[in-house]
């Protein structure tokens, strides 16, 4: 059983939590590109791990992440003007540039050297992919960013949407390695229920590696065939999950980097980052964004009770959920749980032996920072960040054959 203090402990990720400095250690996802577009455009607000912060792109295009409030009085600097490589607070103004250095401080006396007193708390800042990167741990201890297979593609095979869950995110992590929830939460045809007697219930296996964790699905296809699912665990929150089976495995089939990442203990932003070998069309790019609003919402939420249509759940679909991709059904399923749900309440089954193994990881994780040792998967010199083949992978083998042949590239396709 997960004890009470466990769930604290993984759950909690404001400044000063085990959790929280664990997952300051690395570089994430503080917002996306598109939402500070051009130099000298409007700053807007970020919550990130408990933290008010406001980003801006200065006149040069570089993005700054600051604390939201004033280092003089505490105004937001969120109604700020953007200008002239700085942002000026409107109170008194004070204005800073993207590294936090206060530039002008025009109500001091002329004379005074004030300003040089005194450094505005801020992030550094990367830019890849469509999406604005942060590093929100000791400067001491600033990692390289890591060369996942993303950071060097072209924008044209990228493309990168965000969406708004009101949920603790280790509920919505949780769920990337749960395999034995697709057959049901996921399934749109009713027809396909033979299978889920035939295969819904997966043997599972779970491997720690230098990034994190592996999580091997296996489902019989028969007597003589298995189908494979293998999934990575990326420290501090991110996965990368197969698609569906498919009767041909295509190389250009889309490939999704996903990104759980805390606004606070009780909501979370999630980012998809899908890539493939050949570019995404426009067309492409904005129905892969229809399940969403202006400001990343899904239009399937629990306002509206996820548009579940009960006719649809009797007749055709096993939620009634209808979903443009499998993160809507999701969603319901993790924010129906609670804002942080008390997993002392839970009975765990063989169906979550990947769930318990991704959680000691993180245990372990917490108490390694917690000891003042390194967190994992922190990359601090060049030749070892080599992760730009890290990918999950999909693919049929014999019944007797053993996983790792995956790995080895037999019957393998990349997802």
């Amino acid at each position: 059983m997960f004890s009470r203090e466990e769930n604290e402990l993984l759950t909690r990720v404001g400044p000063g939590t085990p959790m929280g400095e664990l997952m300051r250690r690395y570089w994430i996802p503080a917002l996306l590109s598109e939402e500070v577009p051009v130099p000298d455009c409007p700053p807007v607000k970020v919550r990130l791990l408990g933290e008010g912060l406001v980003a801006f792109r200065d006149s040069k295009g570089r993005v700054g992440l600051l604390d939201e409030h004033c280092s003089h009085r505490g105004s937001s600097l969120f109604y700020g003007r953007n200008e002239e490589c700085g942002l000026r607070c409107i109170y008194h103004g004070w204005k800073y540039d993207v590294e936090g250095n206060v530039l002008e401080t025009p109500a001091e006396p002329s004379d005074s050297d004030f300003k040089n007193k005194i450094h505005h708390p801020t992030y550094p800042c990367r830019e890849v992919a469509g999406i604005i990167f942060t590093y929100m741990g000791p400067k001491e201890k600033l990692p390289l960013f890591p060369e996942y297979e993303w950071v060097k593609l072209s924008a044209d095979r990228t493309h990168v949407v965000k969406f708004y869950l009101e949920c603790n995110y280790l509920q919505g992590l949780e769920g990337d390695f749960d395999s034995s929830h697709t057959s049901f939460l996921h399934c749109n045809n009713l027809k396909d229920l033979a299978r889920l007697n035939r295969d819904g219930a997966p043997t599972l296996e779970a491997e720690e590696t230098s990034y994190g964790m592996l999580a091997i699905s296996i489902r019989k296809l028969g007597p003589e065939q298995n189908y494979l699912r293998l999934s990575p665990f990326i420290m501090p929150a991110f996965s990368i999950v197969p698609g569906p089976a498919t009767a041909k495995f295509e190389e250009t089939d889309i490939r999704a980097f996903r990104f759980w990442i805390p606004i606070d203990d009780t909501s979370t932003w999630f980012y998809i980052l899908s890539m493939r070998d050949t570019p995404f069309t426009s067309e492409e790019k904005t129905s892969a964004r229809s399940w969403v609003d202006s400001i990343y919402r899904r239009i399937r939420n629990a306002g509206n009770t996820y548009l579940q249509d009960r006719e649809l759940q009797k007749t055709v679909s096993y939620t009634g959920i209808k979903a443009v991709i499998p993160a809507e059904q999701d969603g319901c399923a993790t924010e129906s749980m609670g804002p942080i749900y008390d997993r002392t309440k839970e009975h765990l089954g063989y169906s979550d032996k990947t769930i318990i193994a991704l959680r000691r990881l993180l245990l372990k994780a917490v108490k390694t920072v917690q000891e003042g040792r390194e967190s994992p998967h922190v990359i601090k010199d060049a030749e070892s960040n080599h992760f730009s083949h890290l990918r999950s992978i999909k693919g049929v083998l014999p019944a007797n054959a053993p996983w790792r042949q995956l790995l080895e590239g037999e019957g393998k396709s990349d997802e």
